[in-house]
């Protein structure tokens, strides 16, 4: 090995500083770390791809034979970081001669390979052997790839390093962050630590994106999800959840504060089954005080479970599993089955302070609140299947109360049978402007 190669060897930094870069402190320590199992929660701009290219690539050149996987999100993101790569090995003049080089491999004369792949499962379950696991935007990883790649490492002794800005409450990435269980090494690099990324800077983005997004993307707190259908829902609790807790089935409404006992209900089995309930006081607020949130139970179970002298709506589309309530003494009308009014109408409801929840009573209700939330781009206007079957139960109830003041398309303005006059056909009502800002004003 002549003297060049030696000194990068023992200087992982110097891939940077051929590159007309100088490393950052903690970028010097994370090249010169030998922690088997690595998080990277780091401000945007901080340098967290540079440097793990770097990593890969002094991996390659002095670890023969080795390889070193590069998975994100999308193939795209994975060759975004293995061009850093690629630079990088450029820029020392391509100390060791590659056998292959493509946009997606480079494989060097010591048959050590990096390897950029998409993140999905059926790319990648057949490697075996990994020296080094990179997981670049790992907060935006799906669970299942990353419980499908992580023995990968195991029999090799490999090393995984997870690389994210922060994006929300959910996900391996932000549980393994809070994880005490598992010797992670973790690194928190805010863009205070980052010299390229000034106060005057952060400042703009901040009067721009407000400070929510600052926490998140410059200082590495993890937020509420981006795209949450309800992002004031946090404005409605009345007490935060406790943590870990789980709604007691058969909840029991307090005396206070007092008005018409009512309730939301999202059938399911596998599915959760949802109810919420509360009551409405004489100003019209909606005050939510009990849940039940159950998966594999017996309908005849839970309806004993139901409190007694609540007026509910339920799923329209459980027509059985109405009657089959209704046969146990509960009382059960139809909800409005139309996803963009209900989330209209609990948005309305929110928004003017009218919707109150009790978080400690209704913990599974606050927690889909901080996941339900809309596709990314490409993935259409209506927010994502799942999270949403106590938000399901709540949509029902409200937009069933707020019928009178809602906007109606000519489906949903159709009165359900159980509004129909007696002996009568369900009468429809006329088509209203949904943007007609009157629509929303509280009678």
């Amino acid at each position: 090995m002549n003297g060049a190669l030696l000194a990068l060897a023992l200087d992982p930094a110097r891939i940077l500083t051929a590159q007309g870069m100088t490393a950052d402190p903690w970028q010097r320590e994370l090249l010169l770390s030998s922690a088997r199992d690595t998080l990277l929660n780091c401000s945007r701009g901080a340098g967290k791809s540079r440097v793990t290219s770097a990593l890969a690539l002094h991996t390659a050149l002095f670890r023969p034979h080795s390889l070193t996987l590069l998975v994100s999100r999308s193939l795209r993101q994975a060759t975004e970081l293995f061009r850093y790569v690629k630079e990088a090995y450029h820029a020392l003049d391509r100390p060791l001669r590659a056998l292959k080089d493509n946009e997606c491999q480079l494989e060097l004369a010591n048959r050590s390979r990096i390897v950029a792949l998409p993140g999905r499962e059926e790319t990648i379950r057949s490697f075996q052997g990994v020296k080094l696991l990179i997981l670049d935007e790992a907060a935006r990883i799906p669970d299942e790839l990353y419980s499908s790649v992580s023995p990968m490492t195991g029999v090799s002794g490999g090393r995984t390093i997870c690389l994210s800005t922060p994006f929300g409450q959910r996900g391996f990435f932000w549980r393994e962050w809070h994880n005490e269980l598992v010797a992670w090494t973790r690194f928190r690099i805010t863009w205070q630590q980052c010299p390229r990324l000034t106060p005057a800077f952060i400042e703009n983005e901040r009067r721009k994106f407000g400070d929510s997004w600052i926490r998140q993307e410059y200082e590495c707190s993890f937020e509420a999800r981006e795209g949450l259908v309800f992002p004031d829902f946090p404005l409605a609790l009345t007490t935060e959840p406790e943590p870990g807790a789980s709604a007691p089935g058969g909840t029991r409404l307090t005396t206070e504060p007092r008005g018409k006992r009512v309730g939301g209900i999202d059938f399911g089995f596998r599915n959760p089954f949802a109810a919420i309930w509360g009551v409405v006081d004489r100003d019209d607020v909606l005050h939510i005080q009990g849940e039940i949130y159950k998966c594999h139970a017996a309908l005849a179970n839970l309806a004993a479970e139901l409190p007694q002298g609540v007026l509910w709506y339920a799923d329209p589309s459980g027509a059985r599993e109405i009657s089959e309530l209704r046969a146990a003494g509960h009382q059960v009308m139809r909800g409005i089955n139309s996803l963009r009014i209900g989330i209209q109408a609990v948005t309305a409801r929110l928004r003017t302070g009218r919707l109150k929840v009790d978080g400690r009573r209704c913990p599974d209700l606050v927690r889909e609140s901080r996941l339900y939330r809309y596709g990314d781009e490409g993935e259409g206007e209506e927010p994502v299947d799942e999270h949403n079957h106590a938000l399901a139960a709540l949509r029902y109830l409200v937009s069933r109360l707020d019928a009178r003041t809602m906007a109606r398309s000519p489906a949903v303005g159709a009165r359900s049978p159980d509004h129909a006059p007696t002996g009568g056909a369900p009468t429809p009502r006329p088509a209203i402007d949904i943007n007609d800002p009157q629509l929303w004003k509280s009678l």
